[in-house]
């Protein structure tokens, strides 16, 4: 089934949500931590844009083989074994000091979040109804933003007082929290077993069958990761430039520099439950669309306004603003691959969609290293924000037609009135068939209604700046 046919499972909701926000507070001091030292001991650009690759490139090259274990593994038995992984890997991480094993640790650390994304991912959707997705959405994505918020801020104070090795420990603890959440949540997906019948709310009856989805044959899913993909690639220089402009360029302390950091992702916190709202009555997925475009371009103006500061301070406000409109896009895109993608092909949905953006980002992270040989953090910076820009300009018409193409389809595939009973029956117009790619079809094809309808009663990556979990 697309959602839950009960009633919706807010405690399944909140136990994902605490368990991704423990362990997003514990990987953000991680990355945070590691970034200041590398920068403190002298390192540049590159050693920097090393790590942030390190923590990145297996979500790219493993999103095939991991979206598909979220959807045919047990969902319990994956958060528990991979998180208990990653606490191990974290804690053999805290007594290393050589850079290339901290950066093989980093590797196989990303690669167990690699899986628990688009496992948690796809478990939300599967907790709630369809008229309470949007809630549920917005209260998962508050869980990334407090994370976030406060990681940064700790590692400013914590780097300082105690070194890298504390904060390291306790992002070991954290990953506990992803454990426990395995072993309490009661909504699962994958596997083979078979619910009782009191417990059927959004599990699977049985293994997840095979579902023909291909994110190519929506144009609209198509449109919406090729844009994300454009701009994150464009902007994602600005993880490896942000540390040197406010550290050097601005000359500010490393707790300035949580205290920055932390401002995004405090715009996140306040973004996701704003445009939470409105998502719940754009009912077209065209116009979810239209407004998730106007978010990023804003999030790509504020960054270009930042790069005109004097000082530090300055910056608070301009990326609040730019947080707001990254909350509301991380929101929407969420909705709409919920809203598109067959239950039991979400995993792969949500691994395809986060290897496009971790790939971009990659690209984004090796460009900033590189420039930063050459360029100065400021015009860099200015530069993130201009390329950003001119990418969401480029998206605009294709998209125009990409949804002017898919209302045309849905009007031309919606059955002919009734006609008299009296009339021959070879003259009676039958159905119109629906497109292969279109949501209907999709919809069909995985048993369920159509998810269109998501919207229809009112009621996950642009990612952060620095390493996301």
């Amino acid at each position: 089934m697309p959602f839950t046919s009960g009633p919706s499972r807010w405690s399944d909701v909140w136990l994902t949500t605490a368990a991704r926000g423990i362990s997003t507070c514990g990987d953000f001091l991680a990355a945070s931590a590691l970034t200041l030292a590398l920068q403190s001991a002298g390192a540049g650009g590159m050693a920097v844009s090393g790590l942030l690759l390190a923590a990145t490139l297996p979500l790219v090259a493993l999103a095939p083989l991991t979206g598909r274990l979220a959807d045919r593994v047990d969902s319990r038995n994956l958060l528990v074994g991979v998180g208990l992984a990653q606490a191990t890997i974290c804690v053999v991480l805290a007594y290393t000091g050589h850079p290339a094993l901290v950066i093989g640790l980093v590797a196989l650390l990303a690669a167990g979040l690699a899986v628990t994304q688009p496992t948690l991912s796809a478990l939300v959707p599967a907790m709630v109804r369809a008229a309470d997705l949007p809630r549920a959405t917005a209260l998962n994505q508050t869980a990334g933003p407090l994370g976030a918020l406060a990681g940064p801020a700790l590692a400013g104070l914590l780097v300082g007082g105690f070194g890298v090795r504390l904060p390291l420990l306790i992002d070991a603890g954290s990953y506990l929290a992803l454990v426990a959440a395995g072993l309490l949540i009661r909504t699962r997906r994958g596997g083979s077993r078979r619910p009782a019948p009191a417990a059927t709310h959004g599990a699977a009856a049985g293994a997840a069958p095979a579902v023909a989805w291909r994110l190519r044959r929506d144009p609209l899913l198509v449109a919406m990761v090729a844009t994300i993909a454009g701009v994150i690639g464009a902007v994602g220089a600005i993880n490896v430039v942000e540390v040197f402009f406010i550290r050097e360029t601005l000359g500010s302390s490393t707790t300035m520099y949580g205290l920055v950091t932390g401002s995004w992702t405090l715009g996140l916190l306040g973004g996701a439950w704003l445009f939470a709202r409105l998502a719940r009555r754009l009912t077209d997925d065209g116009g979810l669309l239209g407004a998730y475009l106007a978010l990023l371009a804003g999030c790509c103006l504020m960054i270009l306004l930042s790069a005109a500061v004097p000082a530090a301070l300055l910056l608070v406000p301009i990326w609040l603003i730019g947080g707001l409109g990254n909350g509301g896009a991380n929101v929407f895109d969420n909705m709409l691959l919920a809203r598109r993608v067959p239950e039991a092909a979400r995993g792969r949905a949500y691994a395809t969609f986060g290897g496009a953006v971790q790939g971009a980002a990659m690209a984004g992270y090796l460009l900033g290293g590189l420039l930063l040989e050459v360029a100065d953090p400021r015009p860099l910076v200015a530069g993130c924000g201009v390329a950003g820009l001119l990418v969401v300009a480029a998206v605009v018409v294709p998209v125009r037609r990409a949804v002017r193409a898919e209302r045309s389809a849905v009007r031309s595939a919606a059955p002919h009135p009734a006609v008299p009973t009296d009339r021959p029956e070879s003259v009676v117009p039958q159905p119109a068939a629906r497109p292969a790619g279109s949501p209907d079809a999709a919809a069909e094809r995985s048993g369920g209604a159509h998810l269109r309808r998501l919207g229809e009663e009112p009621g996950a990556e642009l990612a952060t700046p620095g390493p996301a979990r």
